[in-house]
């Protein structure tokens, strides 16, 4: 695990299409919220931000699924996105993704594991 990986949340915070974790990251110098959430079984997380406009996409606090489930829905404009990769698969989005962000699952938590570039 990278030496700068800090702590998000509890694995068991995490229930596959479930409620996501919020948490903030250093985004080129500034800070950002982001999202962890879980998907077939893997965490994952990206910067909270839709691809159309710079808008947080949860509709309620820590809600980033749509009904089904299977997608991450932007609540403000009903852009969808892949949970597995941040793809836009449609809507307002224009084929602009989510920010993916790195994380890894170890010993029963989730950490951000940030690169030089992104802390």
């Amino acid at each position: 695990m990278a030496a700068n990986a800090r702590l998000i949340c509890l694995a068991a915070d995490l229930a596959d299409g479930g409620p996501g974790v919020r948490f903030t990251v250093d985004w080129r110098g500034t800070e950002e919220a982001a999202f962890a959430v879980r998907f077939q079984g893997r965490a994952f997380a990206y910067l909270n931000r839709c691809g159309h406009v710079p808008i947080e996409l949860d509709w309620q606090q820590n809600e980033f699924f749509d009904d089904s489930k299977l997608y991450l829905m932007c609540a403000t404009h009903g852009a969808i996105y892949s949970p597995q990769d941040g793809r836009c698969l449609g809507g307002r989005c224009n084929g602009r993704g989510l920010t993916p962000l790195p994380v890894e699952e170890r010993d029963g938590e989730v950490y951000f594991t940030p690169s030089e570039q992104i802390s």
